[in-house]
């Protein structure tokens, strides 16, 4: 493994899709692929031994319905982010439905991101997941829309936009900057959010306002 680059595991049971990704993640610099597999079983046991920075993950495995009790992306997501804390899970799928990101995100992934866009945002998702945050798709992301379905915590129009942000794995000087603000300003959108939420950090309020249905991805 490179000095200093992102140790990386790629889950896809499509052996072409890992050479690919495995040529895309090694062009880039501060990345090395360290393991592939095609089985969410066998990505589970890798992870524990060769305790990768970010595990890479296709969401729907063909193993899953093996008749020797395989399981699929969100099961090895689950089980890795169990026993590998220090091991960021980000999605790579091509389903973009309100209900894989949820059930993605509540698995414990730190990512979701659809295989038919640009390599800068897979870049971009495994380098925010690493550094402890959150990266979805701009496809996805884009569409999340603040709604409360119960009295439960509200945020505000701009509290909305900011959690939009971070879905998107944005610092807090890029949010600033989208929305015209001072970085002090999203800095005290943040504290009041995490404090609406009951949240301590970036990642748990995204899975949160995701799971209250605070952002509510349209899957039109």
């Amino acid at each position: 493994m490179t000095r200093g680059a992102l140790g990386i595991l790629v889950v896809d049971d499509h052996a072409v899709v890992r050479a690919g990704l495995r040529a895309l993640l090694e062009g880039e610099p501060g990345f090395d692929v360290i393991a592939e597999t095609g089985d969410g079983r066998d990505a589970v046991r890798l992870a524990q031994r060769l305790r990768p920075d970010v595990v890479l993950m296709d969401l729907r495995l063909s193993d899953a319905a093996a008749p020797d009790g395989g399981f699929g992306g969100i099961e090895a997501t689950r089980r890795i982010t169990a026993a590998v804390p220090g091991a960021s899970v980000v999605v790579l799928t091509s389903y973009s439905g309100r209900g894989d990101v949820v059930r993605a995100v509540e698995a414990g992934a730190r990512g979701y991101i659809l295989k038919a866009g640009p390599p800068e945002e897979l870049f971009r998702a495994v380098r925010a997941a690493a550094a402890g945050g959150m990266g979805l798709a701009p496809e996805a992301a884009a569409r999340l829309v603040g709604r409360t379905a119960d009295p439960g915590p509200a945020l505000s129009e701009r509290e909305t936009e900011v959690v939009r942000l971070l879905a998107q794995g944005h610092s807090n000087r890029a949010i600033a900057s989208a929305l015209f603000l001072t970085e002090a300003t999203v800095k005290t959108h943040l504290v009041r959010i995490y404090r609406k939420l009951g949240t301590e950090n970036r990642a748990g309020t995204v899975s949160e306002a995701l799971r209250l249905g605070l952002l509510e991805l349209d899957a039109g």
